[in-house]
């Protein structure tokens, strides 16, 4: 009886592929629709969290916008000059307009024994106080008399530091509205203060699980169909003031659902057609160099590797895989592979960064990759089959070589453990450089070394050194001064005239201005650094910007006995931009021109236009620059050299400056004027800010 011939290849691939895919597509059907569904019920959550997070965000943007408000109207010249004179009567309607023009809720004026003027919307001072007491110059509160959420700063009035201005904006509808355009979703907010739970509300246990985790909560509700999320708002000190509701339809997430699902299954009937179809062809193809795969296993086994192996197999399975063995066992097979291994350990040791070198027995130099070459400036022939200590030419230390005493080959010989050491190489030019030489042990007569560059490493740490000791410096001549000003004041409480105990005290404040001088231009320079230097657009004068940083360096002149003189033209025009970055300016190069001028001098200040540009500067008497470079002082990190004066600084300042003008449009610079007289200037786009 003739035997029946076993099905071919294409036929089990066609038969196989059919049976894997059908069950493939059997599985996807029944667990799509709950994987689906639980997909979009993620996403859905995520995104009405993430819009609860986002509408939150934004009430506490709106308490840091209370909070800039309150500090321009605070530093208004009318309003300080109207309170210096007392007037509360023309204080009230100025503060009316100025609360209106903020859209402002309410408006006080207060000081140490009250509330001295109120403009404005109802608001309790008894529920006003206490919060800015526990918060500070931010608050929110939950009012349980007005029942709104109100968003306020308390911010004191310059020169007049007795009086507060309070500002308060309310958390109304119309806040509400906005945030909705802007988030996208439904909103809501309670009033914490006055939130009595209602039974009845599907969103009440939600409040409930808000209010106990303090965390974002959401869930879909079945009515309304919605997905809704709760997340608290909480004041500074913790104190929860309202909570915030977000609904997101949900009809929108199930048609998504069930258009994924209808694409689904049509992807899943189309697979399983095309796997079948396809098994088929492939299996008939795949078939046909049966014979030639044999014949060329067999060749290959002979050793001609000339022949091309064809990339498909079938159902010969015994053949093939004596075969293969045979042509594993072949030594011609097993150098290639050898070879192939070296070649791919010499391309990774040269595309290390790190030099890499062996030595023998005898320390003698048998390989050293590229980075090796250029490390030691010496050419490859040089380096190869010479004793390591001769090539590397470690510095010599007590007229000795490291090479002969410290040798970190010879200590991972001894050991048997990885070694290292920390060397100065001297290069044919006589240049050196700073290395970590890293040892293993020896392996088959070879032993492995790692030279690490590590020059620009110590370059980088040399400079943080410099800048840490004058940081150090700097702080403790303000800060002894200081101590000794506060040693005398406790010594002669009892018996000092109120005139010495006055000077004293003026020594702490210029002690302390000093200080906040240096604390705010590093605090500054981590900004720039970290491109964190944010510029608002306002308009200001500049002539009241020059005056508001005069204000605080007066004291720091005054202890140098230096007069400033200003000179502004009466017509200078308005322009845009920061108004408390450009104080920082001003204050910085006054701060600078102090330190240089001589004392008993005067300083002066003044502007002009100049075209489309306002030019502002600064001149002192001091000695001016001896390098040829002016732009050279605004770089990081300079100093004057020579002509620096006993306390050194830390080259910041007129850093902070160009920094602060370049990112308003302008431009800094320095001169010496035709008077003798050390000039820095800067000019700033008249009009709106790019």
């Amino acid at each position: 009886m003739k035997r029946l011939r076993p099905p071919g290849l294409a036929a089990w691939l066609a038969i196989g592929s059919g049976v894997i895919v059908l069950l493939a597509v059997a599985a996807v059907a029944v667990s799509s629709v709950g994987l689906l569904g639980q997909l979009v019920r993620g996403q859905a959550m995520t995104q009405v969290e993430l819009v609860a997070a986002a509408a939150r965000d934004q009430l506490l943007r709106l308490n840091e916008e209370v909070l800039v408000d309150t500090r321009e109207l605070a530093g208004r010249q009318t309003l300080i000059r109207l309170l210096l004179q007392g007037n509360m009567r023309g204080l009230e309607p100025l503060m009316a307009r100025l609360a209106q023009s903020k859209g402002l809720h309410a408006c006080l004026l207060a000081s140490d024994a009250g509330v001295a003027v109120a403009v404005g919307g109802p608001l309790s001072w008894a529920e006003i106080e206490p919060a800015i007491d526990e918060q500070g110059e931010r608050f929110v509160i939950a009012s349980r008399d007005t029942g709104l959420i109100l968003s306020g700063a308390a911010v004191p009035i310059p020169r007049l530091g007795h009086y507060r201005l309070i500002a308060v904006r309310a958390v109304d509808a119309g806040v509400m509205a906005g945030l909705e355009e802007q988030v996208g979703a439904r909103l809501g907010l309670i009033n914490y203060a006055t939130y009595t739970a209602p039974p009845e509300d599907p969103l009440t246990e939600l409040h409930g699980e808000a209010i106990g985790s303090g965390q974002v909560v959401a869930r879909r509700l079945q009515v309304p169909d919605a997905y809704v999320a709760t997340v608290p708002w909480s004041a500074s000190t913790g104190e929860l003031v309202g909570l915030v509701d977000v609904q997101i339809d949900a009809s929108g997430f199930d048609a998504s659902a069930r258009a994924l699902r209808r694409r689904l299954a049509f992807i899943a009937l189309v697979v399983l057609v095309l796997a079948a179809l396809g098994g088929m062809l492939y299996g008939r193809w795949l078939a046909r160099p049966l014979e030639a795969l044999r014949n060329a296993a067999d060749r290959m086994g002979r050793g001609d590797f000339s022949v091309a192996v064809p990339h498909s197999g079938i159902s010969e399975i015994g053949s093939l895989a004596s075969t293969m063995d045979e042509m594993r066992s072949n030594l011609v097979d097993l150098t290639a592979v050898l070879r192939r291994r070296e070649a791919e350990a010499r391309a990774l040791l040269s595309g290390v960064v790190e030099g890499v070198f062996a030595v023998d027995a005898q320390r003698i130099v048998r390989y050293a990759n590229e980075q090796v070459v250029r490390m030691l400036g010496r050419p490859q022939e040089e380096i190869i089959g010479r004793f390591c200590g001769d090539v590397l030419n470690p510095e010599v230390q007590a007229g000795m070589r490291p090479c002969e005493r410290d040798c970190p080959i010879l200590a991972a010989r001894t050991t048997g453990r990885e070694s290292r050491m920390a060397m100065r190489l001297v290069a044919p030019d006589g240049s050196t450089r700073s290395v970590v030489v890293i040892s293993a042990p020896p392996v088959e007569g070879q032993q492995v070394q790692v030279l690490r560059d590590e020059t620009e490493l110590e370059a980088v740490r040399r400079a943080r050194d410099t800048v840490l000791a004058n940081i150090s410096h700097e702080f403790r001549t303000p800060l002894a001064a200081q101590l000794a000003s506060i040693e005398l004041l406790r010594d002669g409480l009892g018996t000092l005239p109120a005139s010495g105990q006055d000077e004293l005290l003026h020594n702490l404040e210029r002690g302390v201005l000093r200080l906040m001088q240096l604390i705010d231009n590093l605090l500054e320079s981590v900004r720039i650094e970290a491109g964190q230097l944010g510029i608002r657009a306002q308009t200001l004068a500049l002539p009241e910007v020059a005056e508001e940083a005069a204000a605080l360096v007066r004291p720091l002149l005054a202890q140098r006995g230096q007069q400033l003189e200003d000179d502004w033209p009466a017509d200078l025009p308005g322009l845009v931009g920061d108004g408390q970055r450009l104080v920082q300016v001003f204050v910085n190069l006054l701060a600078n021109a102090c330190k240089y001028a001589p004392e008993g001098t005067t300083i002066r200040i003044g502007g002009e236009l100049r075209g489309a540009h306002l030019a502002a500067w600064v001149e002192d008497e001091g000695p001016g620059l001896a390098s040829a470079d002016p732009a050279s002082v605004f770089q990081r990190f300079s100093r004057a050299g020579e002509v620096e004066p006993e306390a050194p600084g830390l080259g910041l300042g007129l850093w902070i400056v160009r920094s602060i003008i370049e990112r308003h449009g302008g431009e800094v610079g320095m001169e010496r004027t035709a008077a003798g007289r050390t000039r820095f200037f800067f000019m700033l786009p008249v009009g709106e800010r790019a």
